[in-house]
């Protein structure tokens, strides 16, 4: 259940969307003990995103942990005005992710939860296609390792301590 409805800022001013929100049941001998996972992505708008999943026994709970969590685990992204500096394809279990940049005016092209996350991060113009699973989960954190590996031309002129005329 993909749910790009809930989307707000939080007090301190990033863009907090929750992906999905999933009931789980644990068997034991007198029935069944449901709880709730939510996967939350968390954004600045400006070049920095972060997913976080909160497990609880209550759906604003798991919210909130998995919102806390991805503050925590926030990656600064490489962009390149208001698209990505290259092609990338990200993976994470059966989620593989390719992104592509676009030139100005073409828009958000991506589905569901791709979108939730290229949005937080402040993405404008990129194509999207998700290419092996449609599972919320794999396809976030499949997104997040391909903008992990975005690099810009000085930060590869300075890996190959090279000038950025060079390359």
């Amino acid at each position: 259940m993909v749910d790009n409805k809930i989307k707000n800022e939080n007090e301190s001013g990033l863009i907090e969307s929750v992906v999905t929100v999933n009931r789980v049941a644990k068997v034991v001998k007198g029935g069944k003990r449901f709880s709730f996972n939510a996967l939350v992505v968390v954004g600045d708008g400006a070049g920095k995103v972060g997913c976080g999943l909160g497990k609880a026994n209550e759906v604003q709970a798991a919210i909130k942990k998995g919102s806390a969590y991805a503050q925590k685990n926030m990656i600064s992204v490489s962009l390149r005005n208001t698209s990505i500096p290259h092609e990338v394809i990200g993976v994470s279990g059966a989620g593989k992710v390719l992104l592509k940049p676009a030139v100005a005016g073409t828009g958000v092209i991506a589905g569901g939860s791709v979108r939730v996350v290229l949005e937080a991060v402040g993405i404008k113009d990129i194509l999207t296609k998700s290419m092996r699973t449609s599972n919320p989960f794999n396809v976030v954190y499949a997104t997040i390792d391909a903008l992990k590996n975005l690099r810009t031309r000085e930060d590869v002129a300075k890996i190959r301590n090279k000038e950025v005329a060079e390359i």
